[in-house]
């Protein structure tokens, strides 16, 4: 369920976060150079981290008498790189944006090759009892089909439907200045 849970607040979140860098922008104000908008709406992802992943655990930790004990300086260092390359993610999806991605095509490349990513560096990390070799070709067709099916997804998406174009209204026969007559 907790899996879910981040499946569901992930799958949103681009979407969400382009909608939040658009809306940055003034009403009625001169344009804002897009970099300043993304910078701006990734100020306010650093402050829903900092309530949801600082305050929130103090809170828990405190409540169960351990918010201020029994830290190592590994489990540390290792959690703070982790926060990094997430919040480097985050970062680089509004760049994505930035570079003219849209939602749907940046977070379907995040979604297609993170796991790719994950595969591959647990593999790294912990090499398979038998060495490469032993791994079964259904990992490698599973690569090729997360892979293929983040292209596809990217490069067959719907696209939305066109808004509708305000149509000048032509003036009406009783609306027309009356011609010269003379």
């Amino acid at each position: 369920m907790f899996a879910l849970l981040t499946v569901g607040c992930w799958g949103v979140y681009g979407v969400l976060l382009h909608k939040g860098q658009a809306l940055m922008q003034p009403p009625g104000g001169a344009p804002l150079d897009p970099a300043l908008l993304r910078y701006k709406a990734f100020l306010f992802v650093g402050l829903a981290y900092f309530l949801t992943a600082v305050l929130a655990p103090l809170i828990l930790l405190w409540a169960k008498g351990s918010a201020f004990s029994g830290y190592t300086a590994r489990g540390a260092w290792w959690s703070l790189v982790a926060g990094i390359a997430g919040a480097a993610g985050a970062f680089g999806v509004l760049l994505a944006f930035g570079a003219r991605g849209t939602p749907a095509v940046v977070m379907a490349i995040v979604f297609a090759g993170a796991p790719i990513v994950n595969a591959l560096y647990s593999l790294w990390l912990h090499p398979p009892q038998g060495g490469w070799t032993a791994i079964k070709p259904q990992f490698y067709l599973g690569i090729l089909l997360a892979a293929l099916g983040g292209c596809l997804v990217t490069y067959y998406k719907p696209n939305p439907a066109p808004t509708p174009a305000r149509v000048a209204m032509a003036p009406t026969h009783a609306s027309a200045p009356a011609a010269d007559a003379r």
